[in-house]
């Protein structure tokens, strides 16, 4: 069966990662299964932007068209794929060589609108002893209590996602109002809305895990303090509450209720 053409999509905005931007970028070009296309798109920064097209002429590189943030530069992004699947993957991580591969098997079945790897920790020295792996969230990555390969998923994780193109005119691309953006808070949940508003407005379309899709996100030692842990939690309440607001608390909700109570 011939696998889906896929668009990877990878959202940039600092020069103080270059190293990992290019080892994000380097990590595409050695898939088996070829991407269609990498998009870098540039958020708001014109001498990164520059120096990507001189040094990275085999990937196309755009700036943000939308809103500054991450939500705009995905949408920009989409905007211009044109693979049958699209991709994410951070800027500050790293594919497995079969990550391509391992995504587009699951399309197989036409009711799967949406697929999610296994997003792994590459710390720069060592995991903080305190930190418990229910909370790996917290660094961008899978925690503990995830669904396994296969089940169904409300949604996916920003890092290590993929969708069918139809998804994006179905659901209206993600909210620019909703994660990261100008501001220095560490926002977030622009994905878990988008799921969540892709389910209520076609059911019956499965978002599932797959976990041989892997790959390594990087987890500064800055990420690894406790005050970083703190703030980022209270951001991700202020995120969680406005996810409420625009797809209601029940669905909004549902997930978080049911971690707490195990």
């Amino acid at each position: 069966m011939r696998s889906p053409s896929i668009s990877v999509v990878i959202c940039v905005y600092t020069e103080d990662r270059w190293d990992h931007i290019r080892a994000a970028i380097d990590s595409i070009r050695q898939q088996t299964l070829k991407a269609a296309e990498t998009i870098i798109v540039v958020d708001c920064n014109s001498v990164l932007y520059k120096r990507l097209i001189a040094e990275a002429p085999d990937v196309t590189v755009v700036e943000n068209r939308e809103t500054q943030g991450l939500s705009g530069g995905r949408n920009t992004g989409v905007g211009i794929a044109q693979g049958e699947i699209i991709a994410f993957l951070d800027d500050d991580a790293t594919a497995h060589p079969d990550w391509l591969r391992y995504l587009a098997e699951d399309y197989g079945n036409p009711d799967i609108k949406g697929v999610g790897g296994l997003t792994l920790p590459r710390w720069q020295s060592a995991r903080p002893s305190w930190l418990p792996e229910e909370f790996y969230w917290v660094v961008g990555c899978n925690y503990r209590g995830m669904p396994p390969s296969g089940a169904p998923v409300r949604n996916l994780l920003g890092g290590n996602m993929s969708f069918r193109r139809e998804v994006f005119e179905l659901v209206d691309g993600f909210q620019t109002d909703i994660g990261r953006g100008a501001g220095k808070r560490p926002l977030g949940c622009e994905e878990t809305e988008f799921c969540i508003r892709l389910g209520q407005r076609s059911p019956g379309s499965l978002l599932v895990m797959e976990q041989r899709a892997r790959v390594r996100h990087y987890v500064s030692d800055s990420r690894c303090r406790f005050s970083y842990f703190v703030s980022r939690c209270y951001a991700e309440g202020i995120s969680k509450a406005q996810v409420a607001a625009n797809v209601g608390s029940g669905d909004g909700l549902a997930v978080e209720r049911s971690s707490t109570t195990r």
